[in-house]
C-alpha cells in the first residue's frame, strides 16, 4: 500500500507538529479538528515553527510555502474518507478516542490506516473500536514534534504485519526514527519517564527539595535537558495525570499511584504552561518567568 494522503484528527500542538512533519515529506494532509479557531492556530503554529528552521537555514523560503500548501484544514471528519493514514491526536481520554474511531471506522476507505498518537492507551483495545483492528496501529510522537527523532511504534494484538511495515516507512519518510514496542500499559516511554515525573512531584509535596533544586539536581546530576516538574509543565499536567492513572489501572500496582499534589493541581486548572501556571509560572508566550 502506498500513503499518499494523510488525515490528522486534532490541530493542538501535537496535531499540528504531526501535521507539519506529514506535508514536509511531501505527503498530502488534511488536518481536521471540532471548530475554525483550532484550526487557525495550528496554522500559526505550523508556520512559526517553519519560520524558526527557515532562520535557521534548514529549509528554503519555497520549502516554507510548499509545506503550507500541503495542509488542507477542515472541521467534516468526513472530509477524510479518501485518506491513506489517519493519525488521531486528541485528548488523552479513552472515552473521546473511542468515539472517535467508532466513526472514523466506518466514514474512512476499507484499505486505510488508523493510527492513535496516544501516549498510554491500549491500542489493542482503541483498534477494536474500530472495527479495523488489522488495520490500526499505535503511532507515539514525541513533543515537540517537528524536533523530536522518535515514534513509539505499537502494535495491537490484531495489527497486521503489512500495517506495522506501511507505518514503519511512512514514520522513515518523515524523517523520523520508528522503534516497535509491545502494547502494555505507557509502552515504554511513558512507562520510564512518569513514574519518575510522579516521584519528583512526590519529593516536592514531601518537603524534599525546591522545585529548583529538584529539577536542578536532575539537569545537572543526570545531564537531562529538562527537569522532570519542569517538563511536567511542559507536556500538561493534566496529560501526566492521565498517563499515571492508565499505569495505576493498568498495572494494578501502587508504584504507579499518582501523587496527591498532582491531583490537587490538576483540579486547581494549574496545567502547566497551556495554563500559564503549574510549577512554574509562564508567560503568554510560554517562557518561564517565576
Amino acid at each position: 500500500m502506498e500513503v499518499k494522503r494523510i488525515g490528522v484528527v486534532g490541530a493542538g500542538q501535537m496535531g499540528s507538529g504531526i501535521a507539519q512533519v506529514a506535508a514536509q515529506a511531501g505527503f498530502e494532509v488534511v488536518l481536521v479538528d471540532v471548530a475554525e479557531s483550532f484550526l487557525e492556530r495550528g496554522l500559526k503554529a505550523i508556520q512559526r515553527s517553519l519560520s524558526r528552521f527557515m532562520e535557521r537555514g534548514r529549509i528554503a523560503p519555497q520549502d516554507l510555502e510548499a509545506t503550507l500548501g500541503r495542509i488542507r484544514t477542515t472541521v467534516v471528519l468526513g472530509d477524510l474518507a479518501e485518506a491513506d493514514l489517519i493519525v488521531e491526536a486528541i485528548v488523552e481520554d479513552e472515552g473521546e478516542k473511542r468515539r472517535l474511531f467508532e466513526r472514523l471506522g466506518s466514514l474512512v476507505k476499507p484499505e486505510a490506516i488508523l493510527a492513535s498518537n496516544t501516549s498510554s492507551i491500549p491500542i489493542t483495545a482503541l483498534a477494536r473500536y474500530s472495527g479495523r483492528p488489522e488495520r490500526f496501529i499505535g503511532m507515539h510522537f514525541f513533543n515537540p514534534v517537528p524536533v523530536m527523532q522518535l515514534v513509539e511504534v505499537i502494535r495491537g494484538e490484531l495489527t497486521s504485519e503489512e500495517t506495522r511495515d506501511v507505518v514503519v516507512e511512512v514514520a522513515k519518510r518523515m524523517g523520523k526514527t520508528p522503534l516497535e514496542v509491545q502494547d502494555y500499559p505507557g509502552f515504554v516511554s511513558n512507562r520510564l519517564l512518569m513514574p519518575m515525573i510522579n516521584e519528583a512531584i512526590e519529593a516536592l509535596r514531601e518537603g524534599v527539595a525546591t522545585k529548583e533544586a529538584i529539577d536542578g539536581i536532575m539537569r545537572l546530576g543526570m545531564n537531562h535537558p529538562m527537569g522532570p516538574l519542569e517538563l511536567a509543565d511542559f507536556i500538561g499536567l493534566d496529560t501526566c495525570l492521565a498517563i499515571m492513572e492508565v499505569l495505576h489501572r493498568g498495572f494494578g500496582d501502587d508504584k504507579y499511584r499518582p501523587s496527591p499534589l498532582l491531583r490537587r493541581m490538576v483540579q486547581a486548572g494549574l496545567l502547566g504552561r497551556k495554563t500559564g501556571r503549574g510549577f512554574y509560572v509562564y508567560d503568554e508566550k510560554g517562557n518561564k518567568v517565576g
